[in-house]
C-alpha cells in the first residue's frame, strides 16, 4: 500500500483516503494499484460493509497524474495494461455500498469514480469536470454510459466536449450527488451516511446494488472505452494536448481531422 493511499476500517466502514495533497491527489499507477488492493479487499472482507472515499488537502483529485501517464504511454503501454484498469474492474464488480466525500476539484477519474459510488456528498463550492476531450482523449470508467444516465445526454456531452467544471450545488441539482453542503460539513455528512448504510442488512443491500447495476456490461464498456482511450493517447492530437498542458498554453487542433 503506497503512502498516498491510506485505509482505516472502523464500524464496518473502510475509509480509503487519497493522500497526495501536494499534487492535488493526482493519481499515479502505484496509487491505482493500492486502490485496487483496497477495493478488492473490501469486497472480499465480510467485516467491510461500506467503502468511503475521501481525500486530504483542498482537492478530491486532479485526475490522472499526466506525467506518469505520458511516461508509461511512451513505453508503449496501453491503458488496458496499466493498474488503472485493474482499479476500474474492481469498481465495476464492487457490490457493497460506496460513499464519497468530495471537496475542491474532482477532475477526470476524480469525477468518474463518483459515478460508481451509491451516495456522494459534495461541497457546495466543489468543482467537478470531465476534461477528456481537452486532452484529446476519450471517456473512461464507463462514464460514457453512466454520466448521461445520471444527468442526461446533453448535459453529459457538454461536460465531455467542453470540459468546463460544474459546482457542487449544480452537481446535486443534476443528480451527480445526494447532498451539497458547506465544505466543512462534507466529511461528517459522508461519514454519517456511511454509518447508516453499515447498519443496514448487508446481504439485502448487496443484492439491491447488484440488481441496480450490470457489472458485466460496465466492464465490457470500460474495455471498449480503453481501446478508444489508448488509440487517442498515441495520436497527434493527444501529443499536442499533452505538450500544451506541460507548456501551460491552449492546444492548437487546427491541423487535426
Amino acid at each position: 500500500m503506497t503512502d498516498h493511499i491510506q485505509t482505516v476500517l472502523s464500524g464496518g466502514v473502510l475509509t480509503v483516503t487519497l493522500a497526495r495533497p501536494e499534487k492535488k491527489n493526482a493519481i499515479t499507477q502505484a496509487m491505482y494499484a493500492a486502490l485496487s488492493d483496497a477495493v478488492e479487499g473490501a469486497r472480499a472482507d465480510e467485516a467491510v460493509r461500506v467503502l468511503l472515499f475521501r481525500s486530504e488537502g483542498d482537492s478530491f483529485s486532479a485526475g490522472n497524474d499526466i506525467a506518469d501517464f505520458i511516461a508509461l504511454g511512451s513505453q508503449g503501454q496501453q491503458p488496458v495494461d496499466m493498474s488503472v484498469f485493474r482499479f476500474l474492474k474492481a469498481l465495476a464488480e464492487f457490490d457493497k455500498p460506496a460513499v464519497a466525500a468530495v471537496r475542491g476539484r474532482a477532475v477526470g477519474i476524480g469525477l468518474t469514480l463518483l459515478l460508481h459510488c451509491d451516495m456522494v456528498v459534495v461541497a457546495e463550492d466543489a468543482l467537478l469536470s470531465a476534461p477528456f476531450i481537452n486532452l484529446a482523449l476519450a471517456p473512461e470508467a464507463a462514464s460514457s454510459m453512466l454520466l448521461p444516465a445520471a444527468i442526461g445526454h446533453r448535459r453529459a456531452f457538454e461536460m465531455f466536449a467542453l470540459g468546463e467544471p460544474i459546482d457542487g450545488r449544480t452537481a446535486a441539482a443534476w443528480g451527480l450527488a445526494n447532498r451539497a453542503v458547506a465544505a466543512d460539513q462534507v466529511e461528517a455528512t459522508a461519514a454519517d451516511l456511511a454509518a447508516k448504510l453499515a447498519a443496514r442488512a448487508p446481504n439485502s443491500i448487496r443484492k439491491t446494488k447488484r440488481l441496480m447495476r450490470d457489472a458485466e456490461a460496465l466492464w465490457a464498456l470500460m474495455q471498449r472505452e480503453g481501446e478508444a482511450f489508448g488509440s487517442q493517447m498515441s495520436s497527434p492530437e493527444a501529443m499536442e494536448a499533452f505538450m500544451a498542458f506541460s507548456q501551460k498554453r491552449a492546444p492548437d487542433f487546427s491541423k487535426s481531422g
